[in-house]
């Protein structure tokens, strides 16, 4: 199906879904939103250490409006309170924003001797409050001075209030001052930030590349030296992850090599055979070719089986299954397959169970390695001889024992006959030496133990171990 070009839409979508996945994005962003949370905490500790600036300001020139007009009060000749206000303090209101100035000056005893007679006049001398007048917010404050002349060596109350412009204006400068610092203290930090991330992924992406110019047959170790300590142990991580894949290559590749060499020789024999009896015109002869044509074809056939059952249990290669499985019952069922082939070799086949054993796993894979072991067991008994099969369950385990009569396994081969392919040296017993194996890998999927020991009566014994299901 065609598809025609990703919408503006789809990729800026996919190109803000990247930086989402940046770790230079991710660390710069924490950086600068720590930085702006901080900042935004101080702008507002500055914005109110910036008006309460801008009031004391205010407050002092209020007070030094209202001494100078104090000042001019004086007592004439004839005993009057007189005042002049003097031009310069109203004047050093005059700060280019507007502001307009109010004032009222009364005697001790309420009369008004200048000004505004309805300008409210603050509680407390001395200390500047906002105040409503005339429908506008103004800043004022009071202050008593004594006059010489009056009766008593009275006070008078001078009274100066102001419109917000300067203070506003003030307050405003510093703030932005404050502000426009901070704003570049930010950005350097963010500047900062990412030069220093940039030096600091240099090791990182020195690392990319130098995975990147490997060859596919290239698995050996980078040196953990190459990035800092904190990233070491990732450098670690993938020296042993490649280890691994090195590691299940190698073993890959003696698998497919001891394949290929077990199945050539059943294969050229089953050629040879095939050839002999079509030449055979005796019929007896072609029926003995012919036998040992479908004997032969049966070996390659268990052997093929052999080889799908050991791919699919290796780990990793099939999704874990947890099936409930009576153990009992799937021993049971492999041995009654086998009882004919028992029969006609005259080997005593036992089953001895004490009732339902169930474990959780692979039901197919478990009866591939009962199939296996039970099927060893016979491969290798005599005529005559005995094969017991035990299944049991004992605390939270469930114990599965094969013993038979054979030739048993010498102690000091009973650790390589778990490997793929071996076979006990001697042996003339017909096998592919995988049995085993499967063996080994499905108890060890199934999270069991297998152990080889000495039968009762000189053959071998095989205890496996499974935990028991709920």
């Amino acid at each position: 199906m065609f598809k025609g070009p990703k919408s503006p839409i789809r990729r800026l979508t996919g190109r803000i879904a990247r930086l989402r996945r940046s770790l230079r994005v991710q660390l710069v962003s924490l950086v600068v939103l720590t930085l702006a949370g901080a900042i935004c905490v101080n702008l507002y500790l500055s914005f109110r250490s910036a008006a309460a600036a801008a009031q004391l300001v205010t407050d002092r020139t209020l007070l030094a409006s209202a001494r100078v007009i104090a000042e001019a009060v004086h007592v004439d000749d004839s005993g009057s309170v007189q005042v002049e206000i003097p031009p310069a303090a109203l004047e050093m209101f005059d700060t280019g924003f507007g502001d307009q100035v109010f004032y009222r000056v009364t005697t001790p005893w309420g009369n008004l001797l200048s000004g505004y007679p309805d300008l409210p006049t603050p509680p407390v001398a001395l200390k500047g409050q906002d105040l409503i007048f005339h429908d506008q917010s103004i800043r004022a404050l009071m202050l008593e001075h004594p006059v010489v002349g009056l009766a008593g060596d009275g006070t008078i109350a001078v009274t100066v209030g102001v419109t917000h412009g300067s203070q506003y204006a003030i307050r405003r400068q510093l703030w932005l001052s404050d502000f426009a610092n901070e704003l570049a203290l930010v950005l350097l930090a963010g500047l900062v930030t990412i030069i220093g991330l940039q030096r600091g992924l240099s090791p990182i992406l020195r690392l990319r590349d130098a995975v990147r110019q490997r060859g596919r047959d290239r698995l050996d170790p980078f040196p953990p030296s190459m990035v800092q300590t904190e990233l070491q142990p990732l450098v670690h991580a993938l020296n042993e992850h490649m280890e691994s894949v090195q590691n299940q290559m190698a073993a890959q590749r003696r698998f497919v090599a001891n394949a290929a060499h077990q199945l050539r020789t059943p294969l050229a024999l089953i050629a040879t055979q095939a050839a002999v009896a079509a030449r055979e015109v005796d019929i007896r002869q072609r029926d003995e070719a012919l036998q040992a044509l479908q004997k032969s074809t049966r070996q390659v056939t268990r052997l093929a089986g052999q080889l799908l059952a050991l791919s699919r249990a290796e780990p990793g290669n099939f999704r874990p299954r947890t099936d409930n499985i009576d153990l009992a019952a799937l021993t049971r069922s492999v041995l009654e397959n086998v009882a004919e082939e028992a029969l006609k070799r005259s080997i005593d086949l036992g089953f001895d169970n004490s009732g339902p054993v169930n474990v959780t796993g692979d039901a197919t894979m478990l009866g591939e390695f009962v199939v296996n072991l039970v099927d060893n067991a016979l491969r290798y008994t005599p005529a005559g001889g005995a094969v017991t099969v035990t299944v049991k369950s004992l605390r939270n385990m469930a114990i599965l024992t094969v013993e038979d009569t054979g030739p048993g396994i010498p102690e000091g081969e009973r650790t390589q006959v778990f490997e793929r392919f071996y076979r006990v040296i001697g042996t003339q017993t017909e096998g592919s030496g995988l049995g085993l194996a499967i063996v080994r890998e499905v108890v060890d999927s199934a999270g069991g133990t297998i152990e080889l020991g000495d039968g009762k009566d000189g053959g071998l014994l095989v205890l496996v171990t499974l935990p028991l299901g709920v």
